[in-house]
């Protein structure tokens, strides 16, 4: 068994060492359960809204959207927007691409390199789900306030942002 004293000292520098560490953690209110948990439930409810009626995977939604805003993209530049593994993004784009749906066009200057945008049909379809997204998400902020949407806007940016910094020290 790994002893916490076995571990980097900066992964233990900001926990308080208690007998019964692993008692004390309460699930429900791990954060890293919570906004997983939380996650998990957005978006399941997202993809009911493109799953059946578009035939898109969730991933597939978040290369799209990630198109419709900032295209042209690299397959990398999406997978870093959407924080998705290459695989998982190049999975995606092959079945878009199949489907009509994205189109993909070669770096003149550097053969190697291909941009990523979304086709007319890719167009057409990702104007469709918008409104339907941004629909759920504005039923989603009604159980709070316009303060506690701003409060929560503000803490998750924080949150992102820490959460980037300290991504691969651990």
């Amino acid at each position: 068994m790994l002893a916490i004293f076995d571990l980097p000292a900066e992964l233990v520098s900001d926990v308080t060492i208690m007998p019964n560490a692993l008692q004390a953690l309460e699930l429900e209110k791990f954060l890293p359960y919570r906004l997983s948990v939380l996650a998990q439930l957005v978006s399941e409810s997202l993809h009911d809204l493109y799953a059946q009626p578009f035939g898109l995977s969730v991933t597939q939604w978040r290369v799209m959207a990630a198109l419709g805003r900032f295209a042209p993209l690299t397959a990398s530049d999406v997978g870093q927007r959407i924080v998705m593994d290459k695989v998982a993004v190049s999975r995606a784009v092959a079945g878009l691409m199949k489907r009509g749906l994205v189109e993909r066009a070669t770096d003149r200057s550097d053969r190697r390199r291909a941009s990523l945008k979304l086709s007319a049909r890719g167009r057409a379809m990702h104007a469709r789900i918008v409104p339907l997204a941004l629909g759920y998400e504005a039923r989603l902020y009604k159980a709070l306030s316009p303060d506690e949407r701003r409060g929560f806007d503000a803490l998750s940016d924080r949150l992102f942002a820490h959460a980037t910094a300290l991504r691969g020290t651990t």
